[in-house]
Order: structure tokens, then C-alpha cells, then sequence
């Protein structure tokens, strides 16, 4: 079927579902975007895996730099273990400010611009924290860190956006944030190398600098590497950007470019559903911010020595890695995501109770660790593949992806205050409060996942099942329109 492309100008090939799935000219076409997606993903997935890699190891280093002597050479030894929880949780309050307006006003400008610039930002300033003489100085660090850090995330899964469909994105997050889990596991064996360094600079000061040039360098990559939008990118033939196009608009089209719908900003804060998301992302974030910066010393509490602690927390993460992108080929197959979030928030809420109630079986609570890193991981990368869908618009993702992830992002200032040396090594507090808000978090998923199929159904009734390929005009109502249909 013929169709006009407003955006390309011309008539296009639209595919509305009448055609034959046998005939060769749709046969063509099906391989042409196979093709296409093969060739995205060659270049946007290293580049941003790789990217998430470095931020998540330069915002979750401090949890084996404690172990590396940072107290003792610049907190004055830190008995109570309050100002290291203060260093954490400094990070969130920035990222947390900044990330609604720098995701927005991302929209202005081109994503390899503003993505490279923000990768070279978190790395110098990871790199100059070895340069930290006291607790002042290195709370700044974390500050500047978290407003270079603030637009990452939600900018990325906006970008997926852009280039993935609702069947493809939900693999690709996995994919893209299953590299934190790669960080956690990686992080511990570059500590653990670290830990048997001789040299005259302390090994926390190495480390910090050996985990943060990288970034640096990879924000250079960026710049010239990574795709801009697909109407624009020079990475595809003229040929492969129409198709790029179609594939962006097969769901929805609305607002595209550097354009801002101001009413699908205050639809953003209107809309309950991403509060309900803010509830599930608090309790995961929570839970995350107790695993990035303190998995280590849980290990430590088992009996095991720093050296090893720091190595034993690479398991964990392989193994949440592995659930992780398992669970999320299931939730894209099956176009799913709410009871596959129930699932794993509850797994990892389990992990924690198993913390609290066998405090003995040193077996048992390392099993924990492993349903902790894997009910967490999975779930926080389901959640933002349910939402870079679900919210309609370009703008209206670009309000409310860092709507919800910022709300979350409080639950990481209180997973930093949960482990307080003196109430080691039970810690009841710190895991008794994480495993209330995962299960929470289940809770929530199962309300939403209910909420989206009943307005499914709704529209069903009143406006009858939508044709497929039948492309929606989300310019106006967003996720509103009559014809949009949420993954529930």
C-alpha cells in the first residue's frame, strides 16, 4: 500500500497489513529490515553497553574503594561509616535535580553530541576524584559526577526509541543495562587486581583512575561513531533512513527532531501510572544503590577476607546477567512486561529475607546475594523497556522516562544510609527495608500490568481492535489516542 511519508516528503511503502506474508516483495522488504536492524545494532549497542559499563563503574566504585583504604586516608577513618554513606548518596541528590531538564533539553540537540559530552564529563571527573585530600572535596566530585550522569540513562532508552520496535526494545535494554551487571562483576575482578598493586599511590586512587580514563576516551568514540537519529544519520544509505523512519513511526507518530510538545510535558506529570513506576523504581533503586556500594562488605560479613570479598561479588552479577536477558527476550515474545516484573521483584525481595532470617548458613547467604543481584537488575531493565514504550510521544517519553527514574533515584539515597558500620554485620534494618519495598515493587507491577490491560480492553470496546500496520497520530494525545495500545 501507498502512503505519504510527511516526514521524507514523498509516497513510501507502507505495510498495512493486507499483504500477502508470501510474496516476494514483502519477503524482500522483511529481509531489507532484518538487515537494517543487524547492521543498528552492530554500531549502537557496543557503544552504549560499553558506555553504561564505565558509568556504572564510576558511580559505584566508592563500595570497593572503601575497602581499599579511602576512609582511613581522607575521612579520618569514618568509624561510624556516616560520611561514606554521605559520599554515596551525594551522587543521587545532583542526578536526581538534573535529570527531567537534561533529558528535555536533550531533544535539542544531537544524541552523539550530547552523549559524548556527558561520557567525557563523568570520566574526567571520576579520574580527579584520586585527586580527593578530604571529605569536601570528594563530595563535590560526587556531586559534578551525578549532574554529568543525570540525562544518561533516560537519554538512552529514549534513543532506543528511535530505532527499535516495542517486539525488539525490551531485549536491547537488557542487553544495554545487563552491562551494570557486567560493571558490578568486572568492577570486582579490576579491584581485586588493584587490591595486589605495590605502588606508591594508594590502590584506591588507582582505581578510580583506572576506571574513569576509559570513559573519557569512549565519549571521544562516541562523538564519532554513534548514529544521530535516523532521519539524519549518515550511518545508513538513504534507502536503510527510510526504513530507519518507518520503523520509528509504525507504532506512533508524533513529535520528531528538536522538538519540544509542551503538553505532553504536563501530561507526563499528570499521568498517575508514572508514579506507580516512581513506587517500583524507589524500591529497586533502593535496593541497587545497597548492592553497588555495599555488596562487597555484605560478602565481607560471610567470614571471607577484602581481596576475596571483592572477587566473590563477580558470580552474582554473571548470573543476574544471564536472568536478565532471559526473562526479557520472554517479555518482548511475549509483549508482557508486568508479570515478568512481579517475578523477579520478588525473587530478589526473597534474597534479602533470606538475609535476614538465616544468619548462619554462610551457603545460604550467598545464594541470597544472587536473588538479590538478579530479582533487581532484571527488573529495573524491564521497567524502562515497559515505559520507552507506553508513554506514546517523543516528549512525553522525554518528561517521563526521567520522571519516574527520578523519583526512583530517592530510593538510592536511602539504600546509601541502610548499612551504617554499627549495624554490622546483621544489618536487619538495611535488608528488612529493601525486601519490603521489592516486594512492593511486585506488588505495583501487577497493579499496572492490570491497569494497562483493562484500558486495552476499554478501547477495544469502544473503539474496536486497531488494523495492523495501521500507524497512529500520537502528536496530539500522546498515549491517549484512540488507536494506541499499551504493553501491559
Amino acid at each position: 500500500m501507498k502512503g505519504y511519508d510527511e516526514k521524507l516528503g514523498q509516497t513510501s511503502e507502507v505495510d498495512d497489513g493486507s499483504r500477502d506474508p508470501q510474496d516476494p516483495e514483502t519477503f524482500a522488504n522483511s529481509l531489507e529490515e532484518k538487515r537494517l536492524v543487524r547492521k543498528l545494532d552492530r554500531r549502537i549497542l557496543p557503544i552504549t553497553c560499553a558506555l553504561y559499563l564505565f558509568a556504572s563503574l564510576d558511580r559505584s566504585n566508592l563500595g570497593n574503594a572503601r575497602l581499599q583504604g579511602l576512609p582511613e586516608d581522607v575521612l579520618g577513618g569514618d568509624k561510624t561509616g556516616v560520611l561514606f554513606d554521605w559520599l554515596t548518596s551525594a551522587f543521587f541528590f545532583s542526578y536526581i535535580v538534573f535529570q527531567i531538564p537534561a533529558t528535555v533539553c536533550s531533544k535539542l540537540f544531537p544524541p552523539k553530541v550530547y552523549v559524548a559530552c556527558a561520557a567525557i564529563g563523568w570520566g574526567m571527573t571520576s579520574t580527579l576524584m584520586a585527586a580527593g585530600f578530604n571529605f569536601a572535596s570528594l563530595m563535590t566530585a560526587r556531586v559534578v559526577l551525578g549532574v554529568f550522569e543525570a540525562g544518561f540513562a533516560p537519554v538512552i532508552t529514549l534513543y532506543f526509541s528511535f530505532f527499535y520496535t516495542k517486539e525488539e526494545i525490551g531485549l536491547r535494554f537488557a542487553l544495554w543495562f545487563g552491562f551494570a551487571t557486567v560493571a558490578g562483576a568486572f568492577g570486582g575482578l579490576i579491584a581485586f587486581g588493584v587490591q595486589h598493586i605495590e605502588s606508591s599511590v594508594s590502590n584506591w586512587k588507582l582505581l578510580f583512575i583506572i576506571e574513569g580514563v576509559p570513559a573519557v576516551l569512549l565519549g571521544v568514540v562516541t562523538y564519532f561513531y554513534l548514529p544521530n537519529r535516523p532521519e539524519s544519520t549518515v550511518y545508513l544509505t538513504e534507502r536503510e533512513r527510510k526504513i530507519a523512519v518507518e520503523r520509528m513511526n509504525r507504532d506512533s507518530s508524533g513529535d520528531m527532531g528538536a522538538v519540544v510538545n509542551k503538553a505532553h510535558i504536563l501530561a507526563a506529570f499528570r499521568d498517575w501510572r508514572l508514579y506507580v513506576g516512581g513506587v517500583i523504581y524507589f524500591g529497586l533503586n533502593c535496593a541497587l544503590a545497597s548492592i553497588g556500594a555495599f555488596l562487597p562488605t555484605i560478602i565481607a560479613t560471610l567470614g571471607f577476607t577484602n581481596a576475596l570479598a571483592q572477587l566473590l561479588t563477580v558470580p552474582p552479577y554473571v548470573v543476574a546477567a544471564i536472568v536478565m536477558v532471559s526473562f526479557s527476550f520472554s517479555s518482548d515474545r511475549l509483549q508482557s512486561r508486568g508479570i515478568f516484573m512481579a517475578i523477579s521483584s520478588a525473587i530478589g525481595g526473597l534474597g534479602y529475607l533470606l538475609l535476614i532470617v538465616v544468619p548462619d548458613n554462610v551457603h545460604a547467604r550467598y545464594f541470597a546475594t544472587f536473588c538479590i543481584t538478579s530479582g533487581t537488575y532484571t527488573t529495573i531493565g524491564l521497567t524502562i523497556a515497559w515505559f520507552g514504550h507506553n508513554l506514546g510521544s517523543e516528549t512525553k517519553k522525554a518528561a517521563g522516562i526521567p520522571l519516574f527514574m527520578a523519583i526512583g533515584q530517592c530510593g538510592s539515597i536511602l539504600g546509601s544510609h541502610l548499612y551504617p558500620k554499627t549495624e554490622g554485620p546483621r544489618y536487619i534494618k538495611g535488608f528488612g527495608v529493601s525486601s519490603a519495598l521489592l516486594f512492593l515493587a511486585a506488588l505495583c507491577s501487577v497493579i499496572l500490568s492490570i491497569s494497562y490491560r483493562l484500558d486495552n480492553n476499554k478501547r477495544d470496546r469502544i473503539y474496536g481492535m486497531p488494523e495492523a500496520g495501521t500507524k497512529i497520530n500520537t502528536h496530539e494525545l500522546a498515549d491517549k489516542a484512540p488507536e494506541f495500545r499499551y504493553v501491559p
